[in-house]
């Protein structure tokens, strides 16, 4: 994962060089850990999977949950995290909550029932979300403007994409002792770095003004909620089923009480005029294809090749680790090709990327993929689609808002690929569970990836529009 740097633009006075002493390196050796822990979180419970389902008893619904309780965790509380971080204090802020990721991680990794693992990846999930926040914040406050904040921009983006890659082989390792080694391993990591962070993060004071609006974060968490779980739900339940409907009224109903909120509170999460900018909604949608489509694949993946194949932990991740080698290693080029060429072409190329590799996967995949010809190429595009893709849709996300709006719209941003990745992973769940009965080896996931498919297509295709446009335009 890499983080955009979303920090006023530098004064015209150049500032002194900040020298970089043992403590500051220290500061900088604490918030890179804590993101390389998000990381690694997320994808070594992935290869769990599982093993979980099979301890458990959970089925694939379930085990979507596992994943989506942790990232509507965060999407929905991220706005709010920053807010607050402003409000009691970032230093605060942070160490409670990297206090409350350790604690939910140990009892993840003690409990024998599907519900109350779920919910403390929940609560993993808004613990994230006041500590992704707080830790940049700290980032751009701590070190200078200039070569100082680039240089330890660069490392912290470095951490956040290797926690990602070095999770899906640790994870691979862990599993085959037992499952609940992914939620155990990740507790000393958030202690050392809860003591270092008391002894080395500086003091900071609250914001003098300024208000929460728990409101709207409520209603936005609920909505949410409810609308996975109706997606999820609806297709063995039924969509006329009482509960359905009153599940879809009260989604509705909750997302429409934030707009309202949104619009009437003081100070909202969300200034909803700043989606009057076309590049911004572009961007979020974007970012809604880009971890949609790609955190849904991983998910039908890790299933497929260790329920269907037969496959080890292990061997899984190692199979789906070309994809988060790319990530890491390319991620930090990408500033570069940035500053030449710009933010559309790069986002066109990661969703040609994208959509390229699915359909390669569709295309090949039969009953029984094959690992060299099929899985190998698929996931050296959808690597290069989400290296090339991750930074410049966070670029074009905050291009051109005023300083006073950079922290909304790259928060804004990373809250919709959160909550548009938990939409499209209950509509791949729903479909994989229903098309089961398909027959085949690959029958069942079939339906997903076609779904995925299109999600990436559809992104593909609503940043083509505006060079249509453009080119529209030039010969008239």
């Amino acid at each position: 994962m890499t983080i955009t740097d979303t920090s006023p633009a530098s004064a015209v006075r150049t500032p002194p060089e900040q020298t970089w002493t043992p403590r500051l390196w220290g500061v900088l050796a604490v918030l890179c850990a804590v993101l390389f822990l998000d990381g690694l979180d997320v994808s070594m419970v992935g290869v769990a999977l599982p093993s979980i389902g099979a301890e458990l008893g959970l089925t694939t619904t379930s085990l979507q949950w596992i994943v989506n309780g942790y990232v509507l965790g965060y999407g929905g509380l991220l706005l709010l995290g920053g807010r607050t971080a402003d409000l009691l204090g970032r230093r605060r802020v942070f160490l409670i909550a990297l206090a409350v990721f350790a604690v939910a991680s140990l009892v993840g990794g003690l409990v024998d029932n599907g519900a109350l693992l779920i919910a403390t990846r929940f609560v993993k999930g808004l613990a994230a979300a006041f500590t992704a926040p707080t830790a940049l914040s700290i980032l751009t406050t701590t070190f200078h403007e200039g070569p100082a904040r680039n240089r330890a921009l660069s490392v912290f983006s470095v951490f956040g994409a290797s926690g990602y890659s070095s999770g899906l082989i640790l994870g691979g390792l862990l599993t085959s002792f037992g499952w609940r080694w992914t939620f155990l391993t990740p507790v000393p990591l958030a202690l050392v770095a809860l003591v270092a962070g008391i002894a080395l993060i500086p003091r900071d004071r609250p914001a003098a003004n300024g208000g929460h609006d728990l409101v709207g974060a409520v209603t936005l968490t609920g909505g949410m909620l409810l609308a996975v779980y109706t997606v999820v739900s609806a297709p063995e339940r039924g969509w006329l089923d009482p509960l359905t409907v009153v599940s879809i009224v009260a989604a509705v109903a909750l997302l429409v009480g934030f707009v309202v909120t949104e619009n009437r509170v003081r100070h909202p999460l969300i200034r909803l005029g700043i989606l009057r900018v076309g590049t911004i909604v572009r961007a979020n949608l974007s970012i809604v294809a880009l971890f949609g489509s790609y955190l849904s694949f991983q998910f039908m993946m890790t299933l497929y090749l260790q329920d269907v194949l037969d496959w080890s932990p292990l061997k899984m991740a190692m199979g789906l680790l070309p994809a988060g080698l790319i990530v890491a290693f390319g991620s930090p080029f990408v500033g570069r090709l940035i500053d030449r060429y710009g933010t559309a072409p790069l986002i066109i190329s990661s969703m040609t990327s994208l959509s390229l590799g699915y359909v390669w996967f569709l295309a090949t995949a039969g009953n029984t993929p094959h690992y060299t010809f099929t899985v190998l190429p698929t996931m050296i595009l959808l690597g290069g689609g989400f290296a090339f893709g991750f930074s410049s849709i966070m670029g074009q996300a905050t291009d051109g808002i005023d300083d006073s709006e950079q922290g909304l719209a790259s928060g804004l941003v990373q809250t919709s690929g959160q909550v548009g990745a938990a939409l499209v992973l209950a509509g791949v769940t729903a479909l994989v569970a229903g098309a089961a009965h398909e027959g085949g080896d690959f029958g069942g996931f079939h339906a997903g990836v076609n779904l995925v498919s299109g999600v990436a297509v559809v992104g593909l295709a609503l940043n083509l529009i505006p060079l249509f446009r453009a080119a529209r335009t030039a010969r008239a």
